[in-house]
C-alpha cells in the first residue's frame, strides 16, 4: 500500500507536518465533542504547535523543529497555526462564506486558457466558461476566461456578500485595494494588476452551470462599470465600487450555496487546486454514509485535471494533487482522508461549517 496521508487518529512520525495533521483531526474531534475551545496539547503527542490561554483568546504557535525529519517551512507552520486555530474553536459567524454546489465539483480553470472557452465535466455536474467583451472606456475589448485563485476568492466573497444581505447589488469598497483587503489578499502591485484583469474576466464571461438535467445558463455579472486610468494625467485607476450579479445566478446560488470555513479559503488562497480540493470535501464529506468510498487516480484526474494527458497522466497528477491535500487536510482538520493504493479513500466527515440541527462529530 502506498505512503498514507490521513487525518486519521494513529500517530504519524515521518515529519512535523505529517504529525500536525494527525493532531489537528483529534483537537477538531476533541472540541466537536465538547463543543468548546480546546486550550492545551494533548498530552501524548510531541507536535510541532503550542497552545496556550491568554487573556485575549487562545494562542497558537508553531515550533520550529519537533521530533525527527526536517523543520517546517514558514508556509507549512503559518497553514498549521490556522489549522490549529480552526482545530480549537468552533466557526463564528464571520468564519462562514458560500460558494455554489457546481463549482465545489467542478472549478474554473487554474492556469491560462488558451482559447475563449473552458468546458470541464466530472459526473452529473458539468462547467462551460466562455470569454467574453468588456467596454473599457474606448470601446470593447476581448477579455480572457478566468483562471487561477483570484476569481475562485472574488466568486467566493461576492457570492457571501449577496447571501448575507440578500441582495444582488455587491459592494466591493472604494479601491483595488480595499477590495483586496476584504478578500484577505496583500495589496501589492502584482496582485493589484491581477485583481484588475480577473475580475474583468469574470464580469465580462458567460457561465454555463449543469447538473442531473438542470443548467444555469448566463452571466453571473450583470452589470459591472470598467475598472479605468487617465495614463494621460496619471490619475489613479477608477474602481466602480459595486456590481450586480444576475437574477438567474444570485436565484440559482441560493437554492445550491454550500457553507465554507472562510479561515480555510484564507490559508489556501495561494494554491487554486487546494482550493478547489477543500470546496470539493466540504460539499462531498458529510454525504457519505457506512462505508467511505475510494476514487482512482485517473477519476480524480477527469475530475480535476484534464489537462494532464499522455502515458503518464495519473502519476503527474498525483504529484500535484497530494501535496494539495496536505494543505487542505490541514486547513479541514476534521476530514477522514486517507491515500491509500491506487487513489483516496473518502471517510463521513463533519462539513466545515456545522449543519444546523445536524452531528458535530
Amino acid at each position: 500500500m502506498d505512503a498514507e496521508i490521513t487525518s486519521a487518529s494513529k500517530p504519524r512520525s515521518a515529519s512535523p507536518f505529517d504529525d500536525a495533521l494527525d493532531w489537528l483531526y483529534r483537537k477538531s474531534a476533541e472540541v466537536s465533542a465538547h463543543a468548546a475551545a480546546a486550550t492545551a496539547h494533548l498530552p501524548d503527542s510531541p507536535l510541532p504547535v503550542s497552545i496556550e490561554q491568554t487573556a485575549t483568546g487562545t494562542k497558537i504557535q508553531p515550533k520550529d523543529k519537533v521530533g525527527t525529519g526536517r523543520a517546517l517551512t514558514r508556509a507549512e507552520s503559518a497553514l498549521i497555526v490556522v489549522g490549529g486555530k480552526i482545530a480549537a474553536t468552533m466557526p463564528e459567524g464571520q468564519d462562514m462564506a458560500f460558494t455554489h454546489a457546481v463549482l465545489c465539483q467542478v472549478g474554473l480553470p487554474r492556469a491560462k486558457v488558451e482559447g475563449r472557452e473552458f468546458m470541464r465535466q466530472s459526473g452529473a455536474a458539468w462547467v462551460n466558461v466562455q470569454a467574453g467583451l468588456l467596454d473599457e472606456g474606448k470601446g470593447p475589448v476581448m477579455q480572457p476566461v478566468p483562471y487561477g485563485p483570484m476569481p475562485r476568492m472574488a466568486l467566493a466573497w461576492i457570492s457571501t456578500y449577496a447571501l448575507r444581505t440578500g441582495e444582488q447589488e455587491i459592494h466591493i469598497g472604494n479601491s483595488a485595494a480595499e477590495f483586496l483587503r476584504l478578500m484577505g489578499m496583500g495589496d501589492d502591485g502584482k496582485r493589484y494588476a491581477t485583481l484588475r484583469k480577473q475580475m474583468h474576466a469574470l464580469a465580462a464571461c458567460r457561465l454555463q452551470l449543469g447538473f442531473k438535467g438542470r443548467t444555469y445558463n448566463g452571466q453571473p455579472v450583470e452589470q459591472f462599470d470598467a475598472w479605468q486610468s487617465n495614463k494621460d494625467t496619471a490619475q489613479r485607476s477608477l474602481w466602480p465600487g459595486v456590481m450586480r450579479l444576475s437574477e438567474s445566478y444570485f436565484g440559482s446560488l441560493i437554492e445550491s450555496a454550500v457553507p465554507l470555513d472562510n479561515r480555510a479559503l484564507m490559508a489556501l488562497k495561494g494554491s487554486a487546486l487546494a482550493l478547489d480540493v477543500y470546496a470539493w470535501l466540504a460539499h462531498r464529506l458529510h454525504r457519505i454514509e457506512g462505508k467511505g468510498i475510494i476514487l482512482h487516480w485517473h477519476s480524480l484526474r477527469e475530475q480535476f485535471a484534464q489537462e494532464y494527458t499522455g502515458k503518464d497522466a495519473d502519476k503527474d497528477f498525483k504529484k500535484k494533487f497530494l501535496p494539495a491535500l496536505r494543505k487542505v487536510l490541514a486547513a479541514y482538520p476534521q476530514a477522514k482522508v486517507q491515500q491509500v493504493r491506487g487513489g483516496v479513500l473518502l471517510n463521513g466527515s463533519p462539513p466545515p461549517i456545522p449543519l444546523k440541527g445536524g452531528p458535530t462529530k
